[in-house]
């Protein structure tokens, strides 16, 4: 449930809960998922304001995201590994949607000029990723999950 794209990392749910499923993917619900983002370059402060008013897309104006520069959230390093320059630097964003498009938060980033370079997925609604290990999982009761 919520899936990720391929070149993409973090916080996975899985359920046999038809209802819980229906909730946690129903739009009109509008539950935040947090996603760390590494982006080449670092954007301004007017640019991360675009991503927070919403911005145009293909498929129709995005709606508002919560975003901010946070401190590296060092990760283990990515299989394989990202693409680096040396001349051009990276900064980690926190981004938080309460909608999900395809490949939304890449496409966001690159219509402001800085190219995903990682994203991991790190909350659903209340729910952590936390010191979670890449494969492992977590079982958690759907009490848990909808506080």
């Amino acid at each position: 449930m919520g899936r990720l794209d391929l070149d993409s990392e973090g916080l996975l749910l899985l359920t046999d809960d038809k209802s819980l499923t229906d909730y946690l993917l129903n739009p009109k619900n509008k539950h935040e998922r947090e996603y760390f983002v590494q982006v080449e370059g670092i954007p301004t402060e007017q640019e991360l304001q675009k991503l927070r008013d919403g911005i145009i897309l293909k498929d129709g104006k995005t709606l508002p995201a919560k975003v901010k520069i946070t401190v590296d959230p060092n990760f283990p390093p990515r299989i394989p590994p990202i693409r680096e320059r040396k001349n051009i630097p990276t900064c980690w964003l926190s981004i938080t949607l309460i909608e999900g498009r395809n490949r939304q938060v890449r496409r966001m980033t690159a219509a402001i000029g800085y190219p995903t370079l990682r994203l991991i997925r790190v909350r659903i609604k209340n729910l952590f990723l936390g010191k979670l290990k890449l494969g492992k999982i977590k079982e958690i009761s759907e009490k848990g999950l909808l506080k």
